[in-house]
């Protein structure tokens, strides 16, 4: 008899787990496309690490089809301006490779501020990613919010 299959958790799934914080793993990579048509597109979001010039590193989660406002950004997190960090050194300041970041794996390491789009709040469950290409979690918003140390603000263009 086959064994069915079981898919590892990715470290931001054990994290979340050992917390007791209620989350379900999900294969997707929104990075190209590849959503299953029973997940609306408005429940996901991509986690953008930008630097700004006075703070270092701020974390800003925006639903997927939506552009972050740099000036609204720099605005709350007490910078002059803020630019998304170049893709060679994004490894090097979150942990995680284009397409990995997330907010779980990124507050372990770092103390960056996070701001989460307002919108997360409208929703039952968003979509963030589990910290490898092609593996997301679902999960409430403000439980992301709560564990993360993150606010939710209008920051998108």
């Amino acid at each position: 008899m086959a064994k069915k299959q079981k898919i590892k958790k990715t470290l931001v799934e054990q994290i979340l787990t050992k917390a007791k914080i209620d989350h379900q793993g999900i294969q997707i990579n929104a990075l190209e496309g590849n959503i299953p048509e029973s997940i609306a597109q408005e429940q996901i979001y991509k986690t953008l690490a930008l630097a700004g010039d006075k703070t270092g590193p701020v974390i800003g989660i925006v639903p997927i089809s939506a552009h972050l406002s740099e000036k609204k950004l720099a605005k709350l997190s007490g910078n002059k301006k803020v630019s998304m960090i170049p893709q060679k050194d994004l490894e090097k300041t979150t942990g995680y490779v284009h397409g990995a970041n997330n907010p779980v794996g990124i507050r372990q390491k770092h103390n960056y501020p996070i701001f989460i789009d307002q919108s997360a709040l409208e929703l039952d469950q968003m979509i963030v990613s589990a910290g490898e290409v092609g593996h997301s979690i679902q999960i409430k918003a403000q439980d992301l919010a709560d564990f993360v140390k993150a606010s939710f603000e209008d920051i998108v263009e």
